[in-house]
């Protein structure tokens, strides 16, 4: 089983209503301990990656996912506008002229973009950040590789380690970006980040795995 064109497509189409819908719910999140915009500026994005979905139909995964790392780059505001922007481009980098991926290029294109992310925001596990979601999420996705899962398999294990990670920044001090500034007193909330994370990596399994 292989994730084609048509199936990128549908994943970007299904998490662009997901934003819409879980938007207030983020920001809501963001505001407990940063500016109380991320779900917000995410919805502007993607809402923009939308009026561009039908110009992308007809361009292979490389393409398609670097303008919408482009596109995310130049609406999103925030912290989270540069960081997956960089998850999107790097991901299109390692899927250049591909008009599908295998599970193995899969696993390499998310190892990029999540190493990307990584480098652009600094960031550590444990900083309760999105990489406290990506970083288990793409260990999750190699080892079920490397254990030879179906792609299925793999797919909803990845999710499941993203969601995992997710709720176990509810306990952590933030140490990057806006919440580090309150101290302990970001213990106690959910990260924005690492949930949009998850609900990206989650809408995926769903839509790839079904």
């Amino acid at each position: 089983m292989k994730i084609h064109r048509d199936d990128i497509l549908a994943w970007l189409k299904a998490y662009a209503n997901l934003i819409a819908e879980k938007k207030e719910f983020l920001t809501d999140l963001d505001a407990a301990i940063g500016d109380a915009d991320h779900g917000i500026n995410m919805n502007r994005g993607f809402q923009a990656v939308m009026k561009k979905v039908d110009e992308l139909s007809t361009q292979n995964i490389g393409a398609i996912l670097k303008t919408v790392g482009m596109t995310l780059l130049s609406t999103v505001g925030g912290a989270g506008g540069p960081l997956y922007a960089t998850f999107f481009l790097q991901a299109g980098m390692k899927t250049t002229g591909k008009m599908e991926l295998t599970l193995a290029e899969w696993v390499t294109a998310l190892d990029a973009a999540v190493n990307g992310v990584q480098m652009r925001g600094k960031a550590e596990l444990g900083d309760k950040t999105m990489i406290d979601a990506l970083v288990p999420a793409i260990q999750a996705l190699q080892t079920a590789q490397e254990n030879g899962a179906s792609l299925q398999e793999a797919l909803q294990q990845c999710a499941h380690a993203a969601e995992e990670g997710m709720k176990a920044t509810i306990p952590l001090v933030a140490r990057k970006g806006r919440a580090s500034y309150l101290g302990e007193r970001s213990a106690g909330h959910q990260d924005p980040g690492a949930t949009s994370s998850y609900y990206l990596l989650q809408t995926a399994a769903d839509i790839w795995g079904s």
